[in-house]
Parts: structure tokens; sequence; C-alpha cells
């Protein structure tokens, strides 16, 4: 009999322990649940993030005049902070520190001079400046549009066709067929914005050399929006962080968001509003 019950206790013994392994098996897979979860709420906070910035970028320009004026300033400054975030990891020397902050500046600022510009068509510290400024549709569709179509034909380019890296010790995900497709969503906006008579440089009707030129300046302008990304990214490489800040829930930091905008409004200030200015 003692056998018997020695065998009974053995058997008991292992069904508690499979009850107990199923229970752990439950509450592990209530755990992988609440992984979903925390990954859809992840996914909620990103998209209510990007609907806000959407919203008060898109009522600021329409706006204009000096609530768009202090929207951008509002951005630069939150981007020169971050700047200064990234330069403490570089582990400089203090005048090194000086240096990149006289350089965060001036590319920073002279980008946000050249966003107020292009809405505003003046600047108050300039006021001989005869720079012009476009309205609402104009800015968004013919300045802001093919930028924003930049990331949204890399994304998907890179991710459907993959390939080669472009610089991977900097960026180990940005592909040239990222670029290309970058390239291509951005010449499309502009081809749109002619063809529709929005922006700067419509003309009566639309030729094949209008369509080239049209495809040379999206080219441009993903090459430059690509560059800021990969300038940030090295900033945020050498500072050893993955974002900027966490001011954006979701999205990390400001800087991250308009790294490509402030490359491609960077060179306009250089090539259209500081003549502008001089002149």
């Amino acid at each position: 009999m003692a056998g018997v019950d020695d065998r009974l206790n053995e058997i008991t013994s292992k069904a508690m322990a499979q009850s107990e392994t199923a229970k752990g098996d439950g509450g592990d897979s209530g755990g992988s649940g609440g992984a979903g979860n925390g990954k859809l709420s992840d996914l909620l906070v990103r998209f209510v993030s990007a609907v806000a910035m959407v919203g008060a970028v898109t009522i600021a320009l329409w706006l204009g005049g000096w609530f768009w004026a202090g929207f951008v300033i509002l951005l630069a400054g939150l981007v020169l902070w971050e700047w200064n975030r990234l330069v403490s990891g570089f582990n400089t020397s203090a005048i090194g520190e000086v240096a990149w902050l006289f350089i965060g500046v001036l590319y920073v600022g002279a980008a946000a001079m050249a966003l107020v510009a292009v809405r505003t068509g003046e600047l108050s510290f300039f006021p001989s400046s005869q720079f012009a400024g476009y309205d609402f549709l104009t800015v968004l569709f013919a300045f802001i549009a093919p930028i924003v179509a930049v990331d949204v034909g890399a994304y998907f380019s890179g991710r459907l066709i993959g390939g080669p890296l472009l610089l991977p010790s900097v960026s180990p995900s940005k592909t040239w067929a990222g670029l290309a497709g970058g390239a291509v969503a951005a010449s499309l906006v502009i081809i749109g914005v002619e063809v529709f008579d929005v922006g700067p440089s419509t003309a009566p009707g639309y030729s094949a050399g209008g369509i080239g030129q049209a495809v040379l300046s999206g080219t441009l302008i993903a090459i430059l929006a690509q560059a800021g990304d990969f300038f940030e990214s090295w900033m945020k490489r050498r500072a050893g962080v993955k974002d900027s800040s966490n001011l954006i829930p979701g999205h990390g930091g400001v800087f991250d968001r308009v790294d490509g905008f402030l490359a491609v409004f960077f060179v306009l200030f250089v090539v259209a509003v500081a003549p502008a200015l001089i002149g």
C-alpha cells in the first residue's frame, strides 16, 4: 500500500506541476496580449501625435503672418535645444561646443528665416527684403508637400525593394531604392503642382521640358532631404542616442521630424532668401 500511496503522490505532484505550468503559460499569454495591447497603444500614441503635429502646422500656416513666424521660431528654439543636447554627448571641448552652437544657430536660423519668408513675404528685421511670400495653398503644396513626399516615397520603396544601403555606417536602413522612391514621389508632387497651376513658377500649359524640370527639382529635394536626415543621424550616432529628445510622444524629438525640412530650407535661404535680403 505504501508503494501505491507513493505512486499516487507522484502522480498528484506531476498533475499539480502541469497545472501550474498551464497557469504560467496562461499568464505568459496574457503578458503577450499585454504586449500586443502595448503595441496598439504605442501606435495610437504615434497616430494622435502625428495628427496633432499636422494640425498645428496647418493652422499656423493658414493663419500666416506673426502666427506662422511665432510657430517657426518656437520650432527653431526646440530644435536648437535638442541640438545642444546632442552636442553635449560629443565629449568635445568647451570651444568645440561653442563652435557647434554657432553652426546650429546658422543652420537652423537660416532655415527658419526661409520658412517664415516663403509664407509672409517679409522679415520684420529686414524691412527692405523683396522676397515674395505665397499664399497658404502654395506654401503647403509647392514647398512642404514635396519634402513630405520624399519621406513617404523613400519609406515604401525602401521597404518594398530594399537593396544596397546608402550610408550604413550612419543609417543602417536608408537604401538607394528609398532615395529613388523619394525622388519619384517628390517629382510627382511637383508635376501635380505645375499641372494645377499652384506654386511660384507656373506657366500656361505644361511641356516635356517642364516635366524634366519638375523631375530635376524633385530629385534635388530628395537628395537634400536625405542629406539632412543623414546629418542628424550622424549627430545622434556620435552622441550615442536614438532620438534627439522625447518631446513628441511616439516620434522622438522635433529635430527628428524636421531634419529634411531644415536641409531643404537652408539651401532655399542661401539661393533665394539671402540674395533678396542683400539686394
